[in-house]
């Protein structure tokens, strides 16, 4: 019996999983899922069954709004682990909805980008600037405005 374990987690390495490993480890599927599955309505991957690919960029962007909320509401409460997964996955949405929106996806559909990174791996490289240590975060508005800018574009 598969007892609440039909998202593809093998029952040995479930056997003396912590109930927060087992939430970690179930986090982090939910967001690969939603990840590709807004890749594939990007036109980056194909359909897993008839192998076309899909331009629905409306639902893409339902998926990517609905992965930044679920990172907006979890903030704090992530391990780093799941943190940097969520940050690379809304990182490649943003940029393959970009090429998307923007025609240049058509060769990126070729080979969908990477948005994982290896547990203990540091994350992809990541297309935005360290914060410089003279002026912190809270006190540069400039910074929070591009973000907003690059947000709104989609």
């Amino acid at each position: 019996m598969r007892a609440m374990n039909d998202a593809g987690i093998p029952e040995d390495s479930l056997a003396n999983a912590s109930r927060e490993e087992i939430h970690s480890a179930l986090f982090l599927n939910l967001v690969m899922q939603q990840a590709s599955t807004a890749m594939m309505f990007l036109g980056k991957m194909p359909h897993p069954e008839t192998g076309e690919r899909i331009m629905d960029p409306e639902t893409a962007k339902l998926i990517i709004d609905q992965l930044e909320m679920i990172e907006a509401k979890t903030k704090g409460n992530l391990a780093e682990q799941e943190q940097k997964v969520m940050k690379q996955a809304l990182a490649a949405l943003h940029m393959a909805f970009v090429e998307a929106i923007e025609g240049d996806g058509k060769q990126a559909a070729m080979s969908p980008p990477s948005f994982t990174a290896p547990i203990g791996e540091p994350a992809a490289v990541q297309n935005t600037p360290a914060p410089s240590a003279a002026a912190p975060a809270a006190a540069r508005p400039e910074d929070e405005e591009s973000k907003k800018k690059f947000v709104k574009k989609y």
